[in-house]
């Protein structure tokens, strides 16, 4: 009876349990029992291998699948495997364009929380990354990556084609039209194409002095 009687408060919503410390109800006493560890910081759960604790059963087998291997949830949509279910709910985004990271100051979205934190930077003028060379500052990691290549001299990006390395992808992509022949900058006045968009902009001044001079 009291099997059932659990049961009905799934359908009910009713919640007897209430935790002492912040107040938050539960509709099973288990349920209360394993949240009051969050307080307490009991960690019952050990991976020996690891030594790594945990307050609960499922995280302890959530996280031994670092050390099997296992992933057990797998895309439907590119058939990806994860090992955790937040992190292929995370994944599916890229399938659907969910966006629910919404920046409160111009209202651009994105699907990752990461990257609204990084683009908020834009807005609060934070560099957190710090060139240990030259001490510039950057938004974000990657940024700093790309700078440090210009100290270094590293050229990790390859030209299959011509043998050419660059330091940053941006710049090999860019090379890359050179082979391909792509051009895809086009001037809105006489329709002529450009591989860069700083030859673009150049090729605009010569408008801007006709328009000077007349």
């Amino acid at each position: 009876m009291s099997y059932l009687k659990t049961h009905m408060r799934t359908h009910t919503g009713e919640k007897p349990y209430q935790c002492e410390e912040c107040s938050s109800y539960f509709s099973t006493l288990d349920h209360l029992r394993r949240h009051i560890r969050t307080h307490n910081g009991e960690k019952r759960y050990t991976r020996e291998e690891c030594g790594r604790q945990f307050s609960y059963l499922f995280s302890l087998k959530t996280h031994m699948r670092t050390h099997t291997g296992e992933k057990p949830y797998r895309c439907e949509e590119c058939c990806m495997q994860f090992s955790r279910v937040d992190e292929l709910k995370i994944h599916m985004r890229t399938h659907t364009g969910e966006k629910p990271y919404k920046c409160e100051v111009c209202g651009m979205q994105f699907s990752w929380l990461s990257n609204l934190k990084t683009h908020i930077r834009i807005h609060t003028g934070e560099k957190p990354y710090r060139c240990e060379e030259c001490s510039k500052q950057f938004g974000n990691l990657g940024n700093l990556k790309r700078h440090v290549g210009t100290h270094t001299g590293e050229k990790p990006y390859k030209c299959e084609e011509c043998g050419r390395q660059f330091s940053l992808l941006y710049n090999l992509k860019t090379h890359m039209r050179t082979h391909t022949g792509e051009k895809p900058y086009v001037c809105k006045v006489c329709s002529r194409k450009f591989i860069q968009l700083v030859s673009l902009k150049r090729h605009m001044r010569t408008y801007t002095r006709e328009i000077e001079h007349v």
